[in-house]
This record gives C-alpha cells, sequence and structure tokens, in this order.
C-alpha cells in the first residue's frame, strides 16, 4: 500500500523549540508516524513505526538529547 504523504494534515510538532529547527508530522496514518522538515516540506519524508516513535518522545521528555 503506497501512503500519499502530500494528503496529510500536517503539523508542527509541539516538541519544536522554534529557532528554525522545526519538524511538522501527520497523524493518522495507521502504524507509522511520517516527519518532515518544517522549512523544506516537499524534501524528504521520515516514517517511524508508532513504537520507535513513542520512544524517541519518551527520550526528549526525558532531556536524553540535552548538550548543556
Amino acid at each position: 500500500m503506497e501512503l500519499k504523504l502530500t494528503d496529510g494534515n500536517w503539523r508542527k510538532s509541539s516538541y519544536s523549540g522554534g529557532g528554525g529547527q522545526c519538524i511538522e508530522v501527520a497523524d493518522g496514518y495507521p502504524g507509522v508516524m511520517p516527519v518532515r522538515d518544517s522549512k523544506d516540506p516537499n524534501g524528504p519524508t521520515l516514517l517511524f513505526t508508532n513504537a520507535s516513535w513513542q520512544t524517541f518522545i519518551a527520550a526528549v521528555r526525558d532531556g536524553e538529547f540535552d548538550h548543556r
């Protein structure tokens, strides 16, 4: 089955910190979470399994990527 990502309802992730480093996600695709760079909406899209996306979000919440 081919996904038509251009038909998606894209939104900026609530986890994006702004400053030009935003990503967009599209809900409504069973089993996957499409992610793209908000500055390049016609560029490549990454597809994460729901489990992988939830693991990533948990790591962000836990500060695993904070480099201060």
